[in-house]
């Protein structure tokens, strides 16, 4: 595992981009207590080192038609590496699976799948999920209402992030 070592003008420059995307450089610069152009540098730093993956717009899918979703718990056949990246490779490729997790114990895999509705969900269960190649059993769970949804890690400038419980 690689852990960080981020002083804490990197650590409050993550914590507000994550909670801000679109914060501009000068408002970023100024809740860190620095100048523009070095917080800009930092920015930059921080995503060529890996620690910014992206930037992405937290859309409401039931704004947008998609009225359900599911978390289908999702074991194989087969655990052997090459199935394993089969399968994640085949997830990757369903538009409908907005997360994929490898998970350890009963179930190999948790996907978070959303669907316009309950006939669409069963389409693709029916059709792509327990059709494609090592898929040993399904179970589904339909989520009825998210009461937290966060993105990222807990973010406390003044901790080391190994001591954040």
């Amino acid at each position: 595992m690689r852990h960080a070592k981020l002083d804490k003008i990197d650590k409050k420059i993550l914590r507000d981009l994550q909670d801000d995307g679109r914060i501009t450089n000068v408002e970023l610069a100024k809740r860190a207590g620095i100048s523009a152009p070095p917080c800009l540098r930092r920015v930059r730093a921080l995503e060529e080192a890996g620690f910014i993956r992206g930037y992405h717009a937290d859309l409401d899918g039931e704004m947008l038609g998609f009225d359900v979703t599911v978390f289908a718990f999702v074991g194989l056949v087969s655990q052997a590496e090459a199935d394993l990246r089969q399968f994640e490779e085949m997830a990757r490729g369903w538009p409908l699976v907005r997360e994929a997790h490898m998970l350890q114990g009963d179930t190999d895999f948790l996907l978070k799948i959303v669907a316009r509705d309950l006939d669409s969900y069963n389409r693709f269960l029916t059709s792509q999920l327990t059709a494609a190649p090592n898929v040993a059993n399904v179970r589904s769970a339909i989520g009825i209402r998210a009461s937290k949804q966060e993105y990222g890690v807990p973010i406390d400038p003044e901790v080391p992030i190994e001591d954040i419980i």
